[in-house]
């Protein structure tokens, strides 16, 4: 029944989203296929796949942890995902989640080295942030309950200007150009896209998630 009632949220929460194709908010609907990379803890098959037995306190932490800088861009990506909707139950959680994330960001900068990977995961999460707090316009759903507590705590684009940052700092990241393809507007998303389908040809793990959300052609 969880399940069914997050699958019912996302379908609703797409009526506001720039890319209708998808069923749902690409950020936090869609689980990516990581081959078998290390990630936070997770049950296989559920949209909202979260352990019981995790104790969320720990998810800024680890997802710290895990953010190596040879981590692939797609396992970030499900990392994060992974990482938003555990902290989006409680918004002092959240709020440190973001904190961190950012706080990378202008560390970095603050060196004078600006830092493509940190830029592109507070991207990641300040929009699927933002995509949980949509949900919030949703009545009756356990997702749309998280939305209305996250309120107010991002703003619409921050999200995805940073992943474009990220995106010229890497231009040869096939993954962010995968991620930019999944939350553009219809005009603005076919040179990511492309990109994206380029690269697959020769990752495997890149054609497949294409695949998946039936965007490989």
């Amino acid at each position: 029944m969880r399940t069914q009632t997050f699958v019912v949220s996302c379908a609703l929460a797409v009526l506001s989203l720039a890319a209708p194709a998808l069923a749902g908010p690409p950020f936090i609907c869609h689980p990516f296929d990581i081959g078998g990379t290390a990630s936070l803890p997770w049950v296989d098959g559920d949209y909202l796949g979260m352990r019981g037995d995790y104790d969320i306190t720990r998810v800024v932490a680890d997802t710290q942890a895990l953010l190596k800088a040879d981590m692939p861009t797609l396992a970030r990506m499900e990392t994060l995902r992974r990482a938003v909707l555990y902290a989006s139950r409680d918004r002092a959680l959240a709020e440190r989640l973001v904190a961190v994330l950012t706080g990378r960001v202008h560390a970095a900068d603050a060196s004078g080295h600006a830092d493509a990977q940190a830029i592109f995961d507070a991207g990641y999460v300040l929009e699927a942030m933002s995509e949980v707090e949509m949900a919030g316009h949703y009545m009756g759903s356990d997702l749309a309950a998280r939305g209305r507590t996250l309120a107010g705590m991002t703003r619409p684009d921050d999200g995805r200007t940073l992943i474009l940052k990220s995106a010229a700092l890497r231009a040869d990241d096939a993954g962010i150009a995968f991620a930019l393809a999944l939350i553009s507007k219809t005009e603005d998303k076919q040179p990511h896209l492309l990109k994206a389908r380029a690269a697959a040809k020769q990752d495997r793990l890149l054609a497949a998630n294409l695949a998946r959300l039936q965007m490989l052609q």
